[in-house]
């Protein structure tokens, strides 16, 4: 599995209209093969910030199955006005895990 990690500013005034234009979008990068699941997060610290991390199968199922559909420029229409920079984005593979004990 591989993790998609993503860091999205967009102007704090815009940010309600983001995660609602996110969650209408959401089910284009959902139908792409090789995707597994994705969640969006807001920073405390920065207003305007959000971390957006994507499972996926394979590396190859992001680069080609997503990045080189036209599915991708519905998703860039969609999303790719709200950004005020170009999004950080950063693949990793799990190293290590550990979780607390089920109680």
């Amino acid at each position: 599995m591989i993790l998609e990690h993503i860091i999205l500013d967009v102007v704090p005034e815009q940010a309600e209209a983001f995660v609602e234009a996110f969650r209408q979008a959401s089910p284009i990068i959902a139908a792409t093969d090789g995707y597994i699941r994705h969640e969006l997060n807001c920073c405390l610290e920065t207003p305007g910030r959000f971390v957006l991390l994507v499972q996926w199968d394979t590396l190859e199922a992001h680069m080609v199955n997503f990045r080189q559909s036209p599915a991708y420029e519905q998703w860039r229409a969609a999303l790719h006005h709200f950004y005020v920079n170009k999004p950080l984005v950063e693949h990793f593979e799990l190293a290590y895990a550990h979780a607390a004990p089920v109680k």
